[in-house]
């Protein structure tokens, strides 16, 4: 029987033609995956993480979805509750074999979600899977990562270019580069999360991401707690294209959410130096 789909995008004051471009490529994919007889239906939460002025540019995104795959929903007027709690409204709404959680900045190849599904079918150990991610320069992301050190995360995040060149072994090995490419791949640490396809019961049975987490680690601490129950899993074949950056370059507060985040993570989970 064909697989029922849900997706979950989260936003806060988002860039209109990204989020646009965001869910007409999904509904391109969600549509491919029917045709090609893996999807059964679809439907879209987009969670409106902004203030009300700002809630026009999130319900207009909505009518780039094909209502023929499923029904389309804004979530609004909870304000800034942070992108795991968000994420969380949805849990008790959700009627679906796998669960995907998407970024407002990413296009979706056509094959996409088809290729995720299919993953998911063929390999039942798999409770998760990350994509091939490309920036829109066509510069490959690394999504898939080994556990962090608070070092690699300084380098990464904040250390000038030079440094970073420096240590480029310990970045290359944190973002698992000897790894990653055209193979699918089962036993990624940790994920990434601007694309993660899950299965919906295992999202639900471990009460979806942790809402202490206001934003950034949230996803590496569900892929913690996930690896408990089952795999996670790289497929190539799905691949999209991410327009996101990092948090130094998106100002102070996003580094200070980082930092808080950071020290949750690895408070509870293990400190890691080098």
């Amino acid at each position: 029987m064909p697989a029922r789909l849900s997706a979950a995008i989260v936003t806060y004051r988002p860039d209109p033609r990204l989020l646009h471009r965001t869910v007409a490529s999904l509904a391109t994919a969600a549509q491919r995956a029917r045709d090609e007889g893996a999807l059964g239906g679809a439907s879209l939460f987009l969670v409106d993480n902004g203030p009300p002025a700002s809630r026009e540019s999130p319900g207009a995104a909505l009518g780039a979805w094909n209502a023929a795959l499923g029904p389309a929903q804004l979530i609004s007027g909870h304000g800034n509750v942070g992108y795991g709690r968000a994420n969380d409204l949805v849990l008790a709404r959700l009627d679906s074999d796998f669960h995907l959680i998407l970024n407002p900045d990413v296009d979706l190849d056509a094959g996409a979600l088809a290729a995720a599904l299919r993953a998911m079918r063929e390999h039942p150990a798999v409770g998760l899977v990350v994509p091939a991610a490309f920036g829109a320069d066509g510069a490959r992301e690394y999504l898939c990562k080994r556990y962090p050190s608070v070092w690699v995360l300084f380098l990464r995040g904040f250390a000038p270019a030079f440094l970073r060149q420096r240590f480029e072994p310990a970045l290359s090995d944190y973002e698992m580069r000897d790894a990653i490419g055209e193979r699918f791949l089962e036993g990624v640490p940790l994920a990434s999360g601007c694309f993660l396809l899950v299965r919906t019961a295992l999202f639900r049975k471990l009460g979806g991401f942790d809402p202490r987490y206001f934003m950034y680690f949230e996803d590496f601490d569900l892929s913690l707690r996930l690896a408990k129950e089952a795999g996670i899993a790289y497929e190539p074949a799905a691949r999209i294209v991410h327009h996101g950056g990092g948090a130094a370059r998106k100002g102070l507060r996003h580094v200070l959410w980082f930092v808080a985040s950071a020290f949750r993570f690895f408070s509870r989970h293990g400190w890691r130096w080098k």
